[in-house]
């Protein structure tokens, strides 16, 4: 697998609970899931819809049908068995988990994590702290062999959501944080979880357009230092949220 080509696992599902179906919600000439495969394209990401068997997904498999990506379905529950699998299926080497939760993601960055991973010989290379915090910019680079020998000691049935803890307990792990990239103010939230969340999204959108770089949006909350308040107050239970979904 060469270095300039990057496959992208969109881990998408339909059963959202505080934001039912956000990733339907309408996000400029498209939806968000729509929008999230277009921006891949876009940053030269090779896109795999990674979803569940569920029906309610069956309109994810439909989408990235039309779309023209691979689309691969697995557990509901186990984010890790479904990326594994999905490895196993299209022979994939590495990947970076796309997380269609981030409308605004950076290609860039994703690139500068894939290349740290394939040149120091890293297993993972986790999100930029600020990335992690709220940011929403890039995800985890993965290689398939970490996640299938992590998937091959769990139960098909575990629910994986926060595939981090489960990874962490791999004896021997080669792994960094991706560094910071700069941010013009460390409150911005551009995650999709509340409805205050989409507004925030949807209004950069209007502004800057769905393809827009980071620098241009890190752009608009400088001239607009106040923007990050449409939903920065979320962000506090948002944390609270994931540290509470950890498993005991």
């Amino acid at each position: 697998m060469s270095e300039e080509k990057i496959d992208g696992l969109i881990t998408v599902r339909t059963s959202s609970t505080r934001l039912p179906e956000k990733c339907l919600l309408q996000f400029g000439e498209g939806n968000v899931i729509e929008h999230i495969i277009r921006r891949a394209k876009a940053f030269g990401i090779n896109p795999i819809v990674c979803t569940s068997i569920d029906k309610s997904d069956d309109i994810l498999e439909k989408i990235a049908f039309e779309e023209g990506v691979r689309c691969f379905r697995g557990s509901l529950n186990n984010k890790l068995k479904r990326w594994s699998d999905c490895a196993t299926q299209f022979n994939l080497n590495y990947f970076h988990s796309v997380d269609a939760d981030d409308p605004f993601f950076d290609g860039e960055e994703m690139k500068l994590s894939m290349s740290l991973l394939y040149q120091n010989d890293f297993d993972m290379i986790y999100p930029s702290k600020s990335s992690s915090s709220g940011g929403a910019s890039v995800g985890y680079s993965l290689t398939s062999k970490l996640v299938k020998q992590v998937s091959s000691k769990l139960s098909d049935e575990s629910d994986t959501e926060m595939m981090w803890y489960f990874i962490e307990k791999e004896i021997g792990l080669r792994s960094m944080i991706l560094p910071e990239s700069s941010l013009p103010n460390s409150k911005i939230r551009l995650t999709l979880d509340y409805i205050e969340d989409y507004w925030l999204l949807d209004s950069v959108r209007r502004i800057v357009g769905n393809l827009a770089q980071r620098k241009e949006i890190n752009q608009l909350f400088i001239r607009n230092p106040d923007m990050y308040k449409i939903n920065w107050f979320r962000n506090e239970e948002w944390q609270s949220g994931q540290l509470a979904k950890k498993p005991t």
